[in-house]
C-alpha cells in the first residue's frame, strides 16, 4: 500500500473554487502517478478553517468516481498555516514510488518537491 499526498492553496472560499481546485488536485495525482482507479482504497481531504462552502470529496463524485471511499475533515488550526488550503491523502493498493503533488502556494509546504 502507498500513501500519495497532495495539497493546493490559496483557494477562495466559494463552492465552485473548492470543487474545481479539488478536481484539479485529484486529477494531477491520478495523471502524475499513472493510478488505476480500481486500486484506490480511500481518499482523505482536509481543509483549513477558512474553507466552509463545499466538501472537497464532492469533486471525486462529480468526476464520476462514485465507488471510491472519500471523506473530508478540518485540518488542525495551526498558527501561520496557509490560507485556503486543501490537502489530500490517497491510499493506493500497490507499492509505487509516489509523485506527491503540491499546487499553487502549497508548493511552499514542500520546497523539496
Amino acid at each position: 500500500m502507498t500513501g500519495i499526498r497532495g495539497a493546493i492553496a490559496e483557494v477562495s472560499n466559494t463552492s465552485d473554487e473548492i470543487i474545481d481546485s479539488s478536481k484539479d488536485l485529484f486529477i494531477q495525482l491520478l495523471e502524475r502517478n499513472n493510478l488505476d482507479i480500481t486500486k484506490i482504497t480511500s481518499v482523505i481531504f482536509t481543509v483549513t478553517h477558512d474553507l466552509t462552502e463545499a466538501f472537497p470529496a464532492k469533486a471525486i463524485r462529480e468526476l464520476g468516481y462514485t465507488s471510491i471511499a472519500a471523506i473530508d475533515t478540518l485540518a488542525p488550526n495551526i498558527a501561520n498555516d496557509l490560507k485556503g488550503c486543501i490537502r489530500v491523502l490517497v491510499h493506493y493498493d500497490e507499492d509505487i514510488v509516489p509523485d506527491h503533488v503540491y499546487l499553487g502556494k502549497a508548493k511552499n509546504l514542500r520546497p523539496d518537491r
